[in-house]
Formats: structure tokens, sequence, C-alpha cells
């Protein structure tokens, strides 16, 4: 069964050509644009569109005509979405309104103890790293070495002037682990992804809409870790220039002197997890961006 590899599809040029045309054209023509990337796409990458349908066809049980309507919308959607955070990096972000749910659970976890915050590839998690710095607070994203190199140097030369870092997770080594302990001494907040994982990562699998789909233990193991509340966070984009920002209620697990004894809380974490992620997908189903066969039955 094909798995995700730890790279991002898209190169740093993508990134260059939408500054430019937001710079000169404004983000209206780079949308229009998106139409025709979204056609090439379409006949270009066929697993991608593949595992999109899939999604669609079995897990929130579409017709193949409207699941295949729907492809067409996810690719649009990530394709917009890719131009926001452009615009949001270049100093465009006084075009777009928002709606922020539980800023307020937040903002206590910033003034206290700092924790973790779990996204996933819904929505666009460079925006909802954008909208926290409303926190006044440090904000640590963890990515996977293998990503692009060229545009994880792109988006850091972008989030130079803000109150932002990189935790890098290298297969070699575990020196992402200290700087994710500093972090929480420091009482930061250090967010990372819930629904991606390299081959050879401890998983669990759990029942994901219909079908049981395998999930990564760390990202849930880390407050438990470091004794610090997590959140469940996205941004979705509800309009053109419109996002949504939802956080959970952050939570705080009693953490057992036996670490085996870990495994039954980031079970319990993760079906949470599961459960918001679920919700929010029926309410946005266009913006579930994982093109690869998520689900261990996927042919």
């Amino acid at each position: 069964m094909p798995e995700w590899t730890g790279k991002t599809r898209g190169g740093v040029a993508g990134y260059k050509t939408f500054v430019f045309l937001l710079k000169y054209f404004g983000i209206s023509s780079a949308y229009f644009i998106l139409r025709f990337v979204v056609l090439y796409f379409l006949i270009f990458a066929p697993q991608a569109a593949k595992s999109s349908f899939y999604f669609f066809n079995k897990q929130l049980k579409f017709s193949a005509l409207k699941s295949s309507k729907y492809v067409a919308r996810t690719f649009y959607k990530l394709g917009q979405i890719l131009i926001d955070k452009v615009a949001f990096l270049s100093g465009f972000n006084n075009k777009y309104t928002f709606d922020f749910d539980g800023e307020e659970h937040l903002r206590k976890m910033a003034e206290n103890t700092g924790g973790v915050l779990i996204g996933a590839h819904a929505g666009s998690w460079e925006i909802a790293g954008h909208l926290l710095k409303r926190l006044d607070t440090k904000i640590n994203i963890v990515m996977f070495a293998d990503e692009h190199e060229k545009i994880q140097d792109f988006l850091s030369d972008m989030y130079k002037d803000r109150n932002a870092s990189f935790i890098v997770i290298n297969k070699d080594d575990y020196s992402h682990l200290f700087q994710i302990s500093e972090a929480l001494k420091n009482k930061e907040m250090v967010a990372i992804h819930g629904d991606r994982y390299l081959p050879g990562s401890n998983t669990l699998s759990k029942m994901f809409f219909n079908e049981e789909a395998k999930f990564p233990t760390g990202p849930f193991l880390v407050p438990l870790k470091f004794d610090v509340p997590v959140s469940f966070v996205t941004a979705m984009k509800e309009t053109s220039k419109h996002y949504h920002f939802h956080a959970s209620a952050p939570k705080k697990f009693r953490v057992p002197k036996n670490p085996s004894d870990r495994v039954g809380l980031v079970n319990l974490m993760l079906e949470d997890y599961i459960k918001n992620l679920e919700n929010i997908l029926l309410k946005y189903p266009d913006q579930w961006f994982n093109f690869y066969d998520f689900w261990e039955s996927t042919d």
C-alpha cells in the first residue's frame, strides 16, 4: 500500500510565482490562474485524485458523481489556501477576516504552562500558525526533515520577522526532542501534525470514519512526556477571504509513573483527536489534504 513518503509536492518556484501574482495582480487573479493548475493536477496526479475520491466515495458515502466533483473542489481549495498562505506571509493578511473559537483556552495555556497544539492536514496549518501570533508567545512548528528543503528555507525566510521557529525531525537522531523539551520548559507552544507518519514509526490503528487507519503515537506522547496540556487546532477556509480558527479546550492528563501505562492515555487522546477531526471534516469535506492511501484497506 503506498504511504506518505515525507515529501510535499510542489517547489519554491510555485511559491515565488504566487508572490509575484499577488504583488502585481492581486489575489483574485491568482485564484483565476489556479483553475488551470487544478486541471493539470487532475490529469497528471492520478494517485492523488484516486485517494481523494476514495475519501469522498468510501468514507463520506458520496455518489461517484458527487465524489468526482469534490475531488476537483478539493484540489482548487488546496490551491486557494496555498495562495492565501503566501498572501499572509507577504503582508496581504489585511485582505482577510477571521472567526476564532477557543482562543481564550490557548491564551490561558500561553500565560501559564505553554503546551502542545496538534493539527492535521485539513484547512491551513500555516495560517493557523500565523493566527496564533495573537497569543503573544513563541510558536515552535515541528516539521519532517524530508519535506522539501527549499520550501522550508523559503518559509523560514518569510517567518523570520514573526514569533515562530521550526523544529525539524531527523530520522537519524533525537535532537528534536531536546528542542521540544527546551521550548516547553520556556512555556512556549509546540505545534505538530497528528495525522502523518514515516515508515517505521510507532502507530496505533483506530476507526476513522468507516475504516481503520494508522495514526502516529509520537505527537500524542509529547504532552504526556513533558506534562503539559494539549489542544487540537485547525484553521478552515469558509469563503474566499474568510477563515475560521478552531481550538479545542485543552486537556492535561495525569501522567502515570510507569511508561507502559501511557499507552492507554495515548489511546484516549487519539480518540478525542479523531472525533474532533471527523467533526471538522464533516463540515469542511473539501479540505482534507492527505493525497495518499490513508486507510489500511485502500487498494
